[in-house]
């Protein structure tokens, strides 16, 4: 099913990796992240995302939310903490590497961290188990 890790430039402004979203991972109809907004195999959730659509993010300069004179917002809230306590992924620790560290060693480290200790393939923050092999990660 997933032989290679396809992460790169799939970093959205939350700090969610949608190269780790089930919906970008799946065979059938793949999601092609936030930043198409006229996918039709993106969940009508994500289409209306109003972390996506936020009037103050389209001001910023780097298009991420830690640069927003709101931040951190409600929305943005309740996203950590349901990923934190569902999935063990936190939105603000992403997007804390990513203003300290940069981009480019944010992917590399999602790299690593979101990669099978079995057989290599990314993994999907929203499973417990490799795609690929079945191995059981959490």
């Amino acid at each position: 099913m997933l032989n290679e890790l396809r992460y790169t430039g799939m970093i959205a402004p939350c700090g969610m990796n949608c190269g780790l979203c089930i919906g970008h991972l799946r065979d059938k109809k793949p999601c092609s992240g936030c930043f198409t907004k006229d996918d039709k195999n993106k969940p009508n959730v994500c289409r209306s995302c109003s972390v996506v659509n936020c009037d103050y993010l389209a001001k910023t300069q780097s298009g991420f939310c830690y640069e927003c004179p709101k931040y951190p917002c409600q929305r943005l809230k309740n996203l950590d903490k349901r990923y934190r306590t569902k999935y063990g992924m936190s939105m603000f620790e992403n997007l804390l590497t990513i203003k300290e560290k940069g981009l480019e060693y944010f992917l590399k480290s999602e790299q690593e961290k979101w990669k099978c200790g079995h057989c290599g393939s990314g993994l999907s923050v929203h499973r417990d188990h490799c795609l690929s092999c079945g191995y059981q990660y959490r």
